[in-house]
Parts: C-alpha cells; sequence; structure tokens
C-alpha cells in the first residue's frame, strides 16, 4: 500500500510526540532522561581519572530527598553520600529536582552537577577537590 503527498504539503501527522511513530533514537528527551545522561556522564569522567579508588561507588539518582518535618536548614540537600558497608557499596546520590532548580541551561547543569560529585567524592577519597578533577570550580 503506498501513501500519497496530498497537494504536495509533505508528510501528516506529527514528527514527534505522542502520535508519532518510533524510532531507535527519541527526538526529545525528558528532563530525567536529560539528567541521567548528565549525571552517568560526569560520573564516567571523574571516574576515569580516580578507576581504582572509586571503582566500588554507585551512582544514584533520586527525584528529590526526603527531609523530616524538623528540617529547619534554608536549603535542600543537593546530594548525599551513603558509605558503604560489608553487604552494600558506598553510594553517591544526587537528587535532581534541587539541581535543576537551580540552572538554567543545560551546561550551568553539568557544571553543578561536576562541582557537587567532584565534592562529595573529595571528602570520600581524603583530597582536595582540585585534585579529584581538574575542572572544579568551586
Amino acid at each position: 500500500m503506498t501513501t500519497r503527498d496530498r497537494r504536495g504539503r509533505g508528510m501528516r501527522g506529527p514528527a514527534y510526540g505522542p502520535g508519532a511513530p518510533r524510532g531507535p533514537v527519541p527526538a526529545a528527551l525528558s528532563r530525567r532522561e536529560r539528567f541521567d545522561r548528565v549525571a552517568v556522564s560526569v560520573m564516567a569522567d571523574v571516574e576515569s581519572r580516580w578507576t581504582e579508588e572509586l571503582s566500588r561507588v554507585e551512582l544514584a539518582v533520586e527525584d528529590a530527598p526526603v527531609v523530616p518535618p524538623s528540617w529547619v536548614a534554608p536549603r535542600v540537600p543537593l546530594t548525599s553520600f551513603v558509605g558503604g558497608t560489608a553487604a552494600t557499596p558506598p553510594r553517591l546520590v544526587l537528587y535532581r529536582r534541587p539541581l535543576e532548580h537551580r540552572v538554567e541551561t543545560l551546561v550551568e547543569l553539568e557544571a553543578l552537577v561536576l562541582t557537587v560529585v567532584v565534592e562529595q567524592l573529595a571528602d570520600y577519597l581524603g583530597v582536595p577537590p582540585e585534585d579529584v578533577h581538574p575542572d572544579y570550580e568551586p
């Protein structure tokens, strides 16, 4: 069956979105997918410099931290680091919504994620943040 191009107007229907045919590459990423890609990219970059020391550290992304009702700090945490035990590896948790709320562009998001990841891992490694990654800016 062939489809015709009525009156030379081109393809009919949406090019991407809910009604579009699904291809191998999405036309647009969701905010969550975009953040996950940034987080994995930053972690891989840092991990490549500290392969041996960070081999057990896991990266996790949550939408927002769960804060107790008695929380009095003026800001919500952006990350947390959960130390490992004999049964579980150490885990770096990034909170997507608070991080996204503090930036306007993808470049700013990448820079902020790099900053918080480097600061948390520097504390874990016991070295200054400047030694963890050369692009770190406080």
